[in-house]
């Protein structure tokens, strides 16, 4: 069972989502916050797997809030919910730990399409944000931080599939691999980036894959 937090301001969408999610097999809201120190107190309290979180939050924005959450000991997943979907919003809220992005506009089996993928330790982005990432000039790393040289060119092809928000089955699917040699591709991409996840490879995957 993945345990759902969810943290909006707007009352009427956030229990909207949340009755939406718990009615899922396999998901249950086991709290609901309508701000920031709402959120981490709830956490402190409950033991959650995901949290979908609005970013355009009262009292602490949502970018510091995930990044507060995702700071945790045994930090749950961050699925950000929200309308803002401006270039440097997507990228702050990555940067902060969140493991997706989708906006309030997708439908209910996008987000619980969404909600499955970051609970597994995949990383998810809504339609047109993976172009942002890979086409947003400030995103592009310290050059000391990244190396590109030792990267073959089927890794640059998972690369670019991590970047569009593909899981390994699904990248195995595409470039008919194994899921096992896709997860041990995805181990070498982020040990060659010096990146600590997919998220922080898919923020990065512009300059390896230009």
């Amino acid at each position: 069972m993945t345990r759902l937090l969810v943290v909006d301001d707007h009352p009427v969408f956030r229990d909207g989502l949340a009755a939406l999610l718990d009615s899922l097999d396999g998901m249950e809201v086991v709290a609901v916050a309508s701000d920031g120190p709402e959120a981490l107190a709830r956490l402190a309290e409950t033991d959650v797997d995901v949290v979908l979180m609005d970013l355009n939050l009262m009292t602490v924005s949502g970018v510091d809030v995930t990044a507060q959450v995702t700071a945790r000991t045994d930090a749950p997943a961050v699925l950000v919910v929200t309308m803002v979907d401006d270039d440097d919003t997507v990228v702050a809220a990555l940067r902060a730990g969140a493991r997706g992005y989708v906006l309030k506009g997708a439908t209910g089996d996008e987000i619980a399409a969404a909600v499955r993928t970051v609970a597994a330790g995949g990383a998810v982005f809504g339609a047109g944000v993976a172009t942002q990432i890979l086409t947003r000039n400030q995103v592009r790393p310290q050059p000391q931080l990244l190396r590109t040289d030792g990267l073959t060119e089927r890794e640059r092809e998972v690369l670019a599939l991590i970047a569009q928000g593909s899981s390994n089955a699904q990248i195995a699917r595409a470039l008919g691999l194994s899921v096992k040699t896709v997860q041990n591709y995805v181990s070498r991409i982020l040990d060659k980036l010096q990146v600590a996840d997919r998220t922080q490879a898919a923020l990065r995957a512009r300059d390896v894959i230009a």
